[in-house]
């Protein structure tokens, strides 16, 4: 192949999926010349696997990226079609907001959002080598022969690198829906030395609605007073799309494992190591044997289509086996399976060759970005693409990094967990990853997290000060309770019990009600 100097760059992102995305957006932000590479600019923003933004943790990275100037939750607000905050039943620390997305609505506009963005070049094309010079990045060579002259790299491979899907017996070198792998790639990662091991995930097989009968499953409606995502949307969607529940039977176990002997993750066809906290429904099986039964979602993927997402029903089996585990299930006994579940096997590198600013330490210039540091979910990717967006950008601007710490973010802690302790398997963020998770709240993103994007010049100024009025509110409320007190009576105590509350006794300030016991049942729980 004939090679052609095509082009330079400041800054070349390798892939446009939810890490690319954000790693691109930052660096051309602030002002760095930026070409982003995508092998189809069908699947920019794919959403391989479930269709929605946030869950549990994920939530709040969300709104940590947001607060930093991030695009994420702004996009997730714009093709939002169910909100629903999850452990309502808990603290506000553990509050995670979830977004149902339609998910060609979701592609559609963070498309958009890169082609109208200043400074970056978005560009079809499958990278297959990249050249260093004296331990520092130098170029970046297509398919076709383009040559780009570029002074760092940003690596959000996803699942593409050297990518395997597997359905029973069928195994083929592919990406995620059908997209071709990305194989040359990996070989100039390991010339260059890097550590890369082989990971696993996978995803549910999708049914057409009409096939469904969902008087068989219970209703999951969104929240009545919908929260957004971004902190700077004003007005919120209706809730325009509803979510059912349903769940395996015996009869689903018994397919399961009288058909294990097929199953790739047991016969040694699957050789990467696949999430512990996402796992396949076989694996569930296996590991929960007295289970009795395991929850299902039917989600929706868009306003404009006929297909399901299967929540929970991640599999590697052969499609006629799936089949008959779908059928197995209440409601979706004649299920039309439009699209089967699939493994994907990929290339990644041990993330403990990343510094904390998610630069690899023996290439200067070469940055590391979600599945490819071993993280697994959409959020985990975009907070890591933004942060190697900025990091490579301040690096090329002679500026200080930016590395947050775990004190103040859950980003913090996803990346310090990934950099000094490594992961044996894909890393997915939950609230219990942080020793601060207590304060770490994702209502309070905005006060922790903006003045370090206004910094950046991510942030507008308008909206840093929407932020600082936004809680000197606050802290006058809090003085103001502070100095109320509160008197009981026979009609404040009837009003606090009917309520829930305990009632007043000797008097207290304002500020102490939120801390009295309130009724859960029978008994009285402290708030």
């Amino acid at each position: 192949m004939q090679e052609f100097l095509a082009g330079k760059f400041d800054i070349a992102v390798i892939g446009a999926g939810h890490a690319g995305i954000e790693a691109a957006l930052a660096a051309a932000r602030m002002g760095l010349e930026t070409v982003i590479f995508t092998i189809n600019l069908d699947a920019v923003g794919n959403m391989p696997c479930n269709p929605a933004i946030g869950g549990t943790g994920k939530g709040h990275l969300v709104r940590e990226l947001d607060a930093l100037g991030g695009e994420m939750g702004k996009a997730a607000d714009a093709a939002c079609i169910q909100y629903r905050m999850l452990n309502r039943g808990k603290g506000p620390a553990v509050h995670s907001l979830r977004a149902q997305a339609d998910r060609r609505k979701y592609q559609q506009v963070m498309k958009h959002t890169l082609e109208r963005q200043e400074r970056l070049t978005v560009r079809q094309g499958e990278i297959v080598d990249l050249r260093t010079e004296n331990g520092r990045v130098k170029q970046v060579v297509l398919r076709t022969g383009a040559v780009f002259a570029v002074r760092a790299v940003i690596l959000c491979t996803g699942t593409y690198l050297r990518g395997r899907t597997i359905v029973g017996e069928c195994v083929e070198d592919s990406g995620p829906d059908g997209m071709h792998a990305a194989g040359e790639l990996t070989e100039a990662l390991l010339r260059e030395g890097l550590p890369l091991r082989r990971f696993k995930t996978g995803t549910p097989p999708r049914v057409n609605a009409r096939s469904i009968d969902f008087s068989k499953m219970e209703v999951q409606a969104g929240d009545e007073d919908p929260l957004p995502f971004s902190f700077s949307t004003e007005e919120v969607r209706e809730n325009r799309a509803v979510c059912w529940l349903t769940y395996t039977t015996e009869e689903t176990h018994r397919i399961i494992l009288e058909n294990l002997n097929r199953s790739p993750i047991y016969s040694g066809v699957i050789e990467g190591v696949g999430p512990r906290y996402c796992p396949s429904i076989e694996t569930k099986i296996v590991r929960f044997r007295d289970k009795p039964r395991h929850q299902l979602f039917i989600e929706p993927m868009g306003l404009d289509t006929e297909e399901m997402y299967i929540q929970g029903f991640s599999s590697s089996m052969p499609e006629e086996v799936q089949l008959r585990m779908l059928r197995s299930v209440p409601g979706l006994e004649n299920a039309v399976m439009m699209r089967p579940a699939y493994a994907i096997e990929y290339d990644c590198v041990d993330p403990l060759a990343l510094r904390p600013t998610l630069e690899v330490k023996s290439i200067e210039g070469l940055y590391g970005a979600g599945q490819f540091n071993g993280s697994s979910g959409y959020e985990e990717a975009a907070v890591q693409g933004f942060v190697a967006g900025v990091n490579a950008a301040l690096k090329l601007k002679g500026q200080e990094p930016m590395i947050l710490k775990r004190s103040e973010s859950y980003i913090g802690t996803l990346i310090d967990d990934l950099v000094t302790k490594g992961t044996q398997e894909p890393y997915r963020m939950m609230t219990s990853r942080s020793e601060y998770r207590l304060l770490l709240r994702q209502d309070n993103a905005d006060k922790r997290l903006t003045p370090i994007g206004y910094k950046l010049g991510l942030i507008s100024g308008e909206r840093m000060r929407a932020v600082e009025e936004k809680y000197a509110a606050v802290e006058a409320e809090v003085k103001r309770l502070e100095h109320t007190g509160i008197a009981g009576c026979e009609a404040l105590n009837r009003l606090l019990t009917d309520r829930g509350s305990a009632p007043v006794t000797d008097g207290a300030r304002l500020i102490e009600r939120p801390r009295f016991p309130r009724r859960c049942g029978s008994r009285w729980r402290s708030r």
